[in-house]
């Protein structure tokens, strides 16, 4: 696994390698019963660029004009932009109200998933790119990435997700 810590970096980068196919891969990134068990969010979308994405995270839907898939190659590629930062999300996450004030007012971000056949093993990057030199959301980020998506692995490889944190 690899990523870049950097501070001053404006994206960040993540590469995991899972024992799965690239159709299944793509299925634990864009199925809504799928991301539920180690997300912990649905999405709503029909995974076509230009469509939006509906967030449903503990009970909340989030819907935005510009929450949209960017681009999308089924068991190839995937991207799309970050979401939308209610204040309904941020209570019911609990993400206190002055945080989310400072994170609803950056700059949209955009994630991409690659995905490559290594072998017999499937390598995943991750490039979330489109912060400001100083970001919240970024460094908030780049602590969930690595969980998520090891979480996401161990899910795939064992038909279990990580256990939640406490």
């Amino acid at each position: 696994m690899e990523s870049n810590e950097n501070p001053t970096n404006t994206s960040f980068v993540y590469v995991i390698h899972i024992n799965c196919t690239p159709e299944r891969l793509w299925t634990g990134l864009t199925d809504p019963e799928f991301t539920k068990r180690y997300w912990g969010v649905e999405f709503e979308s029909a995974w076509s660029p230009g469509t939006t994405m509906v967030w449903k995270e503990r009970g909340i839907a989030t819907a935005d004009p510009a929450q949209i898939v960017l681009d999308s190659d089924p068991a190839k590629h995937l991207a799309y932009t970050w979401h939308t930062f209610t204040p309904e999300w941020a209570q019911h996450v609990g993400v206190p109200e002055e945080v989310r004030e400072v994170i609803a007012a950056e700059s949209r971000s955009k994630v991409a998933f690659d995905i490559e056949p290594v072998g017999r093993v499937v390598k995943l990057t991750l490039t979330h790119n489109g912060f400001e030199p100083v970001s919240t959301v970024r460094e908030m980020i780049s602590e969930g990435w690595p969980a998520l998506l090891s979480s996401l692995k161990t899910l795939l490889e064992t038909g279990e997700p990580l256990p939640e944190e406490d």
